[in-house]
């Protein structure tokens, strides 16, 4: 038997993770992947007008938000019989491009950057650029008074870390250039959404709030600033790093797990949906030299909650899924159930949408030596963003055309009551994955609800048959040289950009937790 290390909580992620792996040989043999906090936001909806779900399920956090809100909004769509008039869906596409070009520079520069830099490289930059001495001499400042949060803590820095004082001190800046580009973009999004976080316009049947010229406008002006720092510093600095200094993880596919990706297609283009920015599409057992992509059907979606802590129960679709608890349960170690399709786990995100669409530029960088992975997520999530940057262009102008149409409209109004009875479900595009709500509706009230989030797919624990999650598979194999620094532990597990919060949503506050443990 290997050594056990357990690192808890996981740091530079959203929410409450603990990762526990066995290594030996200087490589991860085993490992278990555990949301430490307990959902209970379906339970909460169960009884309540079908209309307060998709401001209930916002609450899940305060990361990503609107896409709970939206894809609630859907299900309820179906569930009601709405129909979203094009320019509702154009609003609701504006409010998640939104979305995008804030979370995703955000996700590489605050969570995941400083596990490729040495920070302390900046001591030894030469340079006379006024705005990078002040960067240096700010880092200085805070480590001479032992205040270096939020650099730290971290572990030690490796070979892949870039230690060349003019590229970290870039990174650097850039780290702190993304910080203003994100509130920006938050509020990008409330332009539409009336406020943020959890927005307030998008509801069954559509939006509730008609455009004007001047939403337009502010909105494309800001566009055109994020446009400029995603186009010129984010996308090269991924770039720069996934070519570079990371080509060696690239190449040897560390992270890469069961190489099954999925995406639910998102972002209409047209109102029949016939074109989306990100196609549906199934891949089993990824093959560069061969993609296959099989039709979507979410018929084939069950969740297991075998090693759950949850009551024992057998695999089932969401519409007949449960939040009963079982805290004493053999065998289980998380509170994140296990969704499957067709009975096997997959990884959803920016890598899964890219494959599924075939994306030239994450082929060619494949075609150059790359392998699903750590470095390839990176490059993926980059990739796309500047999809929906392009994708916010083309919206904005064909909601000026909707505009100018006599009856314009963006609501269903004639189906906004709730159904006696009804079901639906909801899909999008998160950033972070595949989402789905699930809607069951009896006299009026809900009578279930589920979701499956992009952070259960990826941190799945295992199933009935003992199959790892991906996470747990992604990180089979992983270089462990040093047990007292698993740097590229954490590097796998943020390349995937966790949201435990959505996950998994109550917390004991009497828990103490030990940031990392050898056994």
């Amino acid at each position: 038997m290997g050594q056990k290390i357990k690192i808890d909580p996981v740091t530079r992620i959203e929410g409450h993770l603990s990762i526990e792996v066995e290594i030996e040989g200087g490589k991860v043999k085993d490992a278990w992947s555990s949301g430490t906090m307990a959902r209970g936001f379906e339970a909460l909806l169960i009884g309540r007008d079908p209309r307060d779900a998709s401001y209930v399920t916002s609450r899940f956090c305060g990361v990503c938000y609107s896409v709970h809100q939206l894809c609630s909004a859907r299900a309820q769509d179906m569930a009601f019989g709405a129909k979203v008039p094009w320019g509702g869906t154009l609003i609701r596409n504006l409010v998640m491009g939104a979305e995008y070009i804030y979370d995703h520079p955000l996700h590489f520069y605050q969570l995941a950057a400083l596990d490729y830099i040495d920070i302390m490289a900046v001591a030894n930059y030469k340079g006379r650029d006024k705005d990078l001495l002040a960067v240096k001499e700010k880092i200085l400042s805070l480590v001479k008074a032992k205040d270096t949060y939020p650099f730290t803590p971290r572990f030690t820095p490796d070979e892949y870390c870039v230690k060349d004082p003019e590229i970290v001190i870039h990174a650097v800046k850039h780290y702190i250039d993304a910080l203003k580009m994100h509130a920006k973009a938050r509020n990008m999004g409330a332009i539409w959404g009336g406020r943020t976080p959890h927005y307030m316009n998008i509801v069954v049947g559509g939006v509730t709030s008609y455009p004007d010229i001047n939403q337009v406008v502010r909105f494309k002006s800001m566009l055109d600033e994020q446009k400029k720092f995603i186009e010129e510093i984010y996308i090269k600095d991924v770039i720069a790093f996934a070519e570079g200094p990371l080509f060696g993880l690239a190449k040897a596919g560390v992270g890469g797990g069961h190489k099954n990706y999925i995406s639910c297609g998102d972002f209409p283009l047209d109102p029949d949906w016939k074109n989306l920015v990100f196609p549906k599409g199934v891949i089993v057992n990824f093959d560069p030299k061969n993609v296959k992509v099989e039709p979507f059907n979410q018929e084939k979606i069950t969740e297991s909650v075998k090693t759950a802590w949850y009551r024992e129960k057998e695999p089932v679709h969401p519409f007949n899924g449960e939040q009963i608890f079982d805290l004493d349960k053999k065998g289980a170690y998380t509170f994140i159930k296990a969704p499957r399709y067709d009975s096997k786990p997959f990884e959803v995100g920016p890598l899964a949408r890219m494959l599924v669409a075939k994306n030239k530029k994450v082929m060619d960088f494949i075609k150059k030596g790359a392998k699903p992975g750590v470095v390839l997520r990176h490059y993926a999530r980059a990739v796309e963003t500047k999809l929906i940057v392009d994708a916010c262009y083309n919206w904005l102008d064909q909601l000026l055309t909707e505009m100018t149409k006599p009856g314009f409209k963006i609501h269903d109004t004639e189906h906004f009551e709730p159904p006696k009875e009804g079901m639906g479900y909801g899909f999008m595009e998160a950033p972070r994955g595949m989402l789905g709500h699930w809607i069951k509706i009896k006299n009026k009230k809900i009578e279930n609800y589920q979701a499956i989030v992009p952070s259960t797919w990826n941190l799945s624990p295992r199933d009935e048959k003992g199959t790892k999650g991906q996470c747990e598979e992604s990180l089979i194999g992983v270089p462990v040289p040093d047990p007292k620094n698993p740097i590229n532990v954490v590097r796998v597990i943020r390349s995937f950009d966790p949201c435990i919060a959505c996950a998994v949503h109550i917390i004991d506050g009497a828990e103490r937790f030990k940031p990392f443990v050898i056994e």
